[in-house]
């Protein structure tokens, strides 16, 4: 799979902007603040539908303009497919694939399988366990629906269950059979959300492992550790056991919503005791299983976009990255620096075809 060609209007700081690509590798490179970013961002939009970078979709739109356009020509099994995705104030975001409007977006993801290594990463380490549980969702929604529709029927229930709770408050009154019929819904997909990290996890855990040592080039031992409180008790017992807890609280204590990742070196937090270097090779080490996983199980090549790694990354770090992209494993490749000297002497290792923008 690859992307032929990309045009912008009105997204973020551009008012019209079109571009061919290589089949290979593609790299913008200008200087900050001239939109490199905003372009791979446009183009992560086209999988996933919204922005990796800025999850208000309004604020997608170029200043003093009413609505953006980003429009997509990707070849996928020797065939066109043309996908855009278009936004106007006010109104709701469309995705549209050949002429034809989805009318759930979640039908989309998958179909352009996608990876982006970003300085944005470092999310996954500092912020909460929400960002971490994104990752896995994302990584395992790209290859399985089912999934996908559990984690959107789980998500509405929850909500529901919140909501009943606060009535429950405001209210001053309770009913044990309303709640039940909640408990067993989120018990069935909560269940099954639960089975299917740990069954990924198991899966992924060697990838990345495999990757962080090719990396880093040293032998230090990582972890990836699944944290969930259904791994011990099942998600109706821990219903049961936490209703006056929910009722005080009046949100919904327990279940797969509260899952973590743990991440770890040398047997310690890679948060806390993790040099920047080590954190670095880790979500890097992260991205690229990621790569590996959505490849292995989808039988498309992933788009792979490198946001400023240049920048952020040092010489060694830079040329592993290569080395390891350098091989008919990886397919198309999008590439943002400041530096287009720097850009082209280090892509010129990779003996594929290449293109230069500037911005």
């Amino acid at each position: 799979m690859i992307l032929k060609s990309l045009s912008l209007l009105n997204y973020k700081n551009f008012e019209a902007y079109t571009v061919e690509f290589d089949a290979k590798i593609n790299c913008f490179v200008g200087s900050n603040g001239v939109g490199k970013t905003n372009v791979l961002d446009a183009i992560y939009h086209l999988s996933f539908g919204k922005s990796y970078f800025n999850p208000i979709a309004s604020q997608n739109i170029k200043h003093n303009e009413d609505f953006f356009v980003v429009d997509g020509v990707y070849e996928k099994n020797q065939r066109d497919e043309k996908v855009i995705v278009s936004l106007k104030r006010g109104q709701k975001k469309v995705i549209k694939r050949n002429g034809k409007a989805y009318e759930r977006f979640s039908d989309h993801i998958g179909f352009l399988p996608l990876v982006i290594i970003s300085p944005a990463d470092r999310d996954l380490i500092v912020e909460g366990s929400e960002t971490r549980r994104k990752f896995i969702d994302g990584v395992i929604s790209q290859s399985d629906k089912s999934y996908l529709e559990c984690l959107l029927n789980y998500s509405r229930i929850l909500s529901q269950r919140n909501a009943l709770l606060k009535y429950f408050a405001l209210n001053n009154n309770f009913n044990k059979d309303t709640l039940d019929i909640y408990n067993e819904q989120l018990s069935c997909y909560g269940s099954s959300i639960h089975d299917k990290r740990k069954l990924f996890l198991e899966a992924f855990t060697p990838i990345f492992k495999s990757r962080y040592k090719s990396i880093s080039n040293d032998h230090e031992i990582v972890e990836l550790s699944y944290s969930s409180q259904l791994h011990h008790s099942s998600l109706l017992e821990l219903f049961k056991t936490n209703i006056n807890k929910d009722r005080m609280l009046q949100y919904t204590s327990m279940g797969v919503h509260k899952d973590d990742l743990d991440f770890s070196i040398k047997g310690y937090p890679v948060k806390k005791f993790g040099s920047q270097g080590q954190q670095k090779s880790f979500l890097i080490a992260l991205k690229l299983a990621q790569f590996d996983f959505i490849k292995a199980q989808s039988g498309v090549t992933p788009i792979l976009l490198l946001d400023d790694i240049f920048d952020k990354l040092d010489e060694q770090r830079v040329s592993q990255i290569i080395k390891l992209v350098d091989d008919e494993n990886f397919g198309q490749l999008f590439i943002s620096d400041t530096h287009a000297d720097r850009t082209e002497k280090a892509i010129k290792s990779f003996h594929q075809s290449y293109q230069m923008f500037q911005l």
